[in-house]
């Protein structure tokens, strides 16, 4: 495949499934498959913040338009919560601003806690997140001290599972609907156990029937596209 037929095929629109790395933000990601492709008219179908990882949905050229459609899918995802502290973002971006003893706190009363979390619930956006209010990214006001009224969400938490509990780690795994934020879930989960807790690792594993295991790297994007060019 010559380079322009490489990004006559990207400009058609292509669907890319790729594994975002940790430290990345998802528009570092669209970012950096403009320059492999070549192709300006990219999208993301769903963000995941810089520290977690996993799967990302990536369109490009006319496929940007079936973007919503993938956006509407279910998510699953799994991660680790400490237990015992809390940060003002939820999870490891910021410091810790409360710490509280996790004596008391056995695997059972984990389990029931996420038990309880199934279902139709409202959660209401985090100070630390992109969502706009009167026309500014809340972590802007977040950055500045200020914390402004959010309205609830309502989400879906399909399935909650503890998959190992050595306290004060607990690994889960979550299947939810769009909009959820899973830092928010743990920290919720945090107070209800009322020894808080925040999120030290996310891992998005499936969106839809897409899986994780589909997915490629940027470095295998990267040298496709390399191999494509001096074709």
């Amino acid at each position: 495949m010559t380079g322009q037929s490489r990004d006559r095929r990207f400009a058609e629109g292509e669907v890319l499934l790729l594994r975002k790395p940790s430290g990345w933000t998802s528009f570092d990601v669209v970012n950096r498959v403009r320059h492999l492709t070549g192709v300006r008219k990219v999208g993301h179908a769903g963000t995941l913040d810089p520290l977690a990882t996993g799967l990302l949905i990536v369109c490009t050229g006319r496929k940007t338009k079936e973007i919503s459609s993938f956006m509407g899918l279910d998510k699953e995802y799994e991660g680790e919560m400490t237990l015992g502290m809390r940060t003002a973002s939820f999870d490891a971006a910021t410091p810790v601003i409360e710490t509280r003893d996790t004596g008391g706190i056995t695997p059972d009363a984990v389990r029931s806690v996420m038990a309880s979390f199934t279902g139709r619930r409202l959660q209401v956006p985090p100070m630390w997140s992109a969502v706009s209010v009167a026309g500014k990214r809340l972590y802007r006001y977040a950055r500045q001290g200020v914390e402004v009224e959010r309205q609830p969400r309502e989400i879906v938490i399909h399935a909650l599972d503890p998959l190992e509990i050595r306290i004060p780690a607990v690994r889960f795994r979550v299947t939810c609907s769009k909009g959820t934020y899973v830092r928010s879930l743990v920290d919720e989960m945090g107070q209800q156990l009322g020894c808080g807790a925040y999120l030290t690792a996310l891992e998005r594993t499936r969106i839809g029937h897409y899986a994780l295991a589909e997915a490629e790297t940027l470095e295998d994007l990267a040298a496709a596209c390399a191999s494509a060019g001096a074709a």
